[in-house]
C-alpha cells in the first residue's frame, strides 16, 4: 500500500512533511520526502492522500474493552476513532489472574463495567492466557496492566481486613507472574473494594515488584473529589518510595470542591518530574465521568461482595448509615463528597423492565416516581443487582484544558462499552481532542496533540516498534482530515463513528477502509520482555 502525498505527522511532536509512505508485510517499508522517491512494487494499492495528515496510530492508555474486544473482535469503537492499541486491565479489576473462587464475584462486581454475557468461554485464568486468547484475532493491538483488586481478591478475599505476611507475600507473587507472562504493569482502584482497603505499604511493597521488572503503576486513586490532591501526593510518594514509572490514570480535577484547582495537580506533577520521577498523566476530552451506581457507596457498605452489599440494601440500620455518608458527610466511594442526585444518570442497567430509566438523573426519576432520590438508589441497586452503569455530570472546562496542554499529558479514553447510552467517550475521544480542543479552541498545535495521543504514549509504555512514522516500524497508521475530524458520537447518540478518519492500519492491515469498518484483525496482544513491550515473535 502506498498513501501518497500525505501530510506526515510523525508522533514527535516535530513540524510535519509532505510525503509518499510505503508499507509492506506489516511495516513502514518507505518514506520518501518528493515525488517518485519510493520505489514501488507492481501490484501495489495506492491511497490519493492529498489534503489529509497521515499520523502514527493513537493509543488509548486507559480502555475498559477487556470482554469486549473478545465478544466483538472488530471492535468499532476504537477502530473508527483511530486508536490501534489499547491498554486494558485498569481501575485494579479485571480478568487476569484469575481464580476459579473469584472470577464469579468479580464478573457481578464490574458487570456495570463489561456486561457479564452469558455463554462466554471464560477458560483463561493467568495473564499469559488472557494475552494468547487476545491473540487469536483482535482489531487493535492491546497490552494489559495486572488489577491490584483482582490480585487481593484471590490473595486475601474481598473483606476490609489486615493482610498477614502470607497473603501479601502471594500477592507479590501473583504481580511477578503476571509481568513475567506479559503484562505492562499495574493498576490499582483505591476507591473500589478491595484495593481500596490496601495500605500505602502494600501499594509500595507491590509497586517495588512491578519497577524490577520495567512496568509502569497506573493508579486510579484514592479521590478526585474533596481529597483529590492528597491521593494524588499519596501515589506520587508510592512511586517515589518504590523507584516505579508512574502513570496518573485519567488525572481529573472534579466535583465542585476542585473548580479550578488543575494547577495544583499539575505542580504536584512538575515537582515529582524535576526530583527525577517518571511521571505522565493521560485524561479524557469531556466534562463526564462514568462508573457504576454502586461505586458510589462507602466502602464499608461494599465489603465482602455483592451478596453482602445486597444484605446491607435492605437492612434499615445499614441503609441509615449508608443515607448519612451519602447525603450529610459525604461517602469515600463517591470522593468524599455528598451525592449530587442531579448529576447522577442512569447510563445503562441490566434489566430491561429498568430500561426506562436510562438517560434520567436520579433527581429527574424521584420527581417522575414521586419517592426521594436516596429511596431510588436503593431500589435501583438492588433490583439490578448492582449492574448500574452511570455518568457523573461533575467536571470542569477549565481543568480539561489546563490538564491537556501539559507536556506529560497523554490519551485515555476511560471508555464503557455496555450500556443502552454509556458514555460517549467511547467512541469519541481521539476525534473530540483533535476536533475541538485543537482545531476549534487552539488548546494544542496539531503536531502537539498527535505526539500525546502517539510518540508519548509508546514512550510511556516502552514500545519497541510503534508510535512514530518511522521506517521500519510496525504499520500502525491513521489518515484523517484535519479541517473536518470531530467525534459523531454524543451523549444523546453515543455509538457514532467519529468523522473525517478515512483510513486506519494495524499491523499493515486496513481495519478502516475509505471510512468503514473492514473486520480485519490484526492487532496483536503486546507483552513486556526484558523492559521494552512487543509483539510476541
Amino acid at each position: 500500500m502506498l498513501l501518497r502525498g500525505a501530510q506526515v505527522l510523525d508522533g514527535t511532536g516535530a513540524a510535519g512533511f509532505r510525503a509518499d509512505v510505503l508499507v509492506r508485510e506489516g511495516r513502514i517499508a518507505a518514506i520518501g520526502r518528493s515525488r517518485g522517491e519510493v520505489a514501488v512494487p507492481p501490484g501495489t494499492h495506492r491511497i490519493d492522500a492529498d489534503g489529509q495528515v497521515l499520523a502514527p496510530g493513537f493509543i488509548d492508555l486507559h480502555s475498559h474493552a477487556d470482554l469486549r474486544i473478545l465478544l466483538e473482535p472488530a471492535h468499532p469503537s476504537r477502530i473508527t476513532q483511530g486508536f490501534t492499541t489499547e491498554v486494558l486491565g485498569q481501575d485494579g479489576l479485571s480478568y487476569a489472574p484469575v481464580t476459579d473462587a473469584v472470577l464469579p464475584e468479580l464478573r457481578a462486581k464490574i458487570a456495570g463495567w463489561n456486561g457479564d454475557p452469558e455463554g462466554f468461554d471464560w477458560s483463561w485464568r493467568g495473564v499469559g492466557q488472557y494475552l494468547d486468547r487476545l491473540d487469536q484475532g483482535i482489531a487493535t493491538n492491546a497490552a494489559h496492566l495486572v488489577p491490584h483488586g483482582t490480585v487481593r481478591a484471590v490473595a486475601a478475599g474481598w473483606e476490609d481486613a489486615p493482610l498477614t505476611a502470607a497473603q501479601l507475600a502471594r500477592m507479590e507473587e501473583l504481580v511477578s507472574q503476571g509481568l513475567a507472562e506479559g503484562a505492562v504493569g499495574l493498576s490499582t482502584g483505591l476507591t473500589y473494594t478491595p484495593a481500596m482497603y490496601a495500605g500505602r505499604e502494600e501499594l509500595v511493597r507491590l509497586c517495588r515488584v512491578v519497577a524490577a521488572a520495567g512496568g509502569v503503576f497506573a493508579p486510579h486513586t484514592r479521590s478526585y473529589g474533596a481529597g483529590a490532591l492528597e491521593a494524588y501526593r499519596e501515589v506520587l510518594e508510592v512511586a517515589r518510595d518504590s523507584g516505579c514509572a508512574l502513570h496518573l490514570t485519567h488525572a481529573t480535577m472534579n466535583f465542585p470542591p476542585n473548580a479550578g484547582r488543575a494547577g495544583e495537580l499539575l505542580a504536584l506533577v512538575d515537582a515529582a518530574i524535576a526530583e527525577g520521577g517518571d511521571v505522565t498523566v493521560d485524561s479524557y476530552p469531556y466534562l463526564a465521568g462514568a462508573t457504576t451506581l454502586a461505586a458510589v457507596l462507602p466502602s464499608w457498605a461494599s465489603a465482602g461482595g455483592l451478596e453482602a452489599t445486597l444484605g446491607r440494601l435492605a437492612d434499615p440500620a445499614a441503609l441509615a448509615r449508608i443515607r448519612e455518608a451519602l447525603e450529610v458527610t459525604g461517602s469515600d466511594g463517591c470522593h468524599g463528597v455528598t451525592a449530587d442526585w442531579e448529576t447522577i444518570e442512569i447510563s445503562g442497567v441490566s434489566r430491561p423492565e429498568l430500561s426506562g430509566r436510562v438517560g434520567r438523573t436520579i433527581a429527574q426519576i424521584a420527581r417522575a416516581e414521586g419517592i426521594e432520590p436516596f429511596a431510588v438508589l436503593v431500589d435501583q441497586l438492588r433490583r439490578d443487582r448492582l449492574a448500574t452503569g452511570i455518568l457523573q455530570h461533575v467536571g470542569h472546562e477549565e481543568n480539561v484544558r489546563a490538564i491537556q496542554r501539559h507536556p506529560a499529558h497523554l490519551v485515555g479514553s476511560d471508555g464503557l462499552l455496555v450500556g443502552a447510552k454509556p458514555h460517549p467517550r467511547a467512541w469519541g475521544t481521539a476525534p473530540q481532542l483533535l476536533g475541538r480542543y485543537v482545531r476549534e479552541l487552539g488548546d494544542l498545535t496539531l503536531e502537539e496533540a498527535i505526539a500525546h495521543l502517539t510518540g508519548r504514549a509508546a514512550r510511556r509504555l516502552r514500545l519497541r516498534d510503534r508510535g512514530l512514522v518511522r521506517e521500519g516500524w510496525a504499520a500502525d497508521l491513521v489518515l484523517f482530515d484535519p479541517e473536518t475530524i470531530a467525534p459523531g458520537a454524543t451523549y444523546e447518540h453515543p455509538r457514532e463513528p467519529a468523522i473525517g478518519i478515512s483510513w486506519v492500519l494495524v499491523n499493515g492491515r486496513a481495519a478502516l477502509a475509505e471510512g468503514e469498518p473492514t473486520g480485519a484483525l490484526a492487532g496483536r496482544a503486546l507483552r513486556l520482555r526484558d523492559g521494552e513491550v512487543a509483539a510476541a515473535g
